[in-house]
């Protein structure tokens, strides 16, 4: 049963629905391969597509790197930014420092990845994007971005929509 209405509030028109039905869910893991050691990767029409064939119309889907040195955002694909994003990331937490992790007097890591962990502390590992009428729900200029902090590598995200 769906039922509709809107209603003026101050100077914005606001429409409201609901939506009533059998809760499902559904689940996928894809695999993106990076080519750089830092790089971001648009998910977006990905996360569109499996959510088209859940046949779920209103809810959400939660979105999971399952690594601790790739996270997720949500920002505008825009070259400039993109380049900016990297910059920023590297320097909130350069690799040439000096960390535990990468100091075999203290960790057994033979990666020397402690800045791409960092990083993904930083950054976050996991949204959770609405479904409305059968799509996700972003802004005009908003993707779902994957940036991968210790490429070249495969990576694993996991994605799971819940709704009616």
């Amino acid at each position: 049963m769906e039922a509709s209405k809107a209603h003026e509030n101050g100077n914005r028109d606001v429409t409201c629905y609901t939506n009533e039905g059998t809760a499902r869910v559904s689940s996928k893991t894809i695999t993106v391969e990076t080519s750089e050691r830092t790089e971001l990767i648009n998910l977006s029409d990905e996360i569109r597509a499996f959510v088209a064939t859940t046949g779920i119309t209103d809810g959400y889907v939660h979105v999971t790197s399952l690594h601790t040195t790739a996270g997720l955002y949500v920002n505008e694909w825009q070259d400039a930014l993109l380049h900016d994003v990297k910059a920023m990331a590297e320097t909130m937490v350069p690799k040439e420092s000096y960390y535990k992790h990468n100091d075999p007097e203290f960790s057994d890591c033979e990666r020397f990845n402690a800045d791409s962990h960092l990083k993904n502390v930083v950054m976050g590992r996991s949204l959770s994007i609405p479904i409305s009428q059968g799509n996700i729900v972003l802004g005009k200029w908003q993707s779902i971005i994957m940036a991968e902090f210790d490429g070249p590598i495969e990576r694993k995200v996991f994605m799971q929509a819940f709704g009616i």
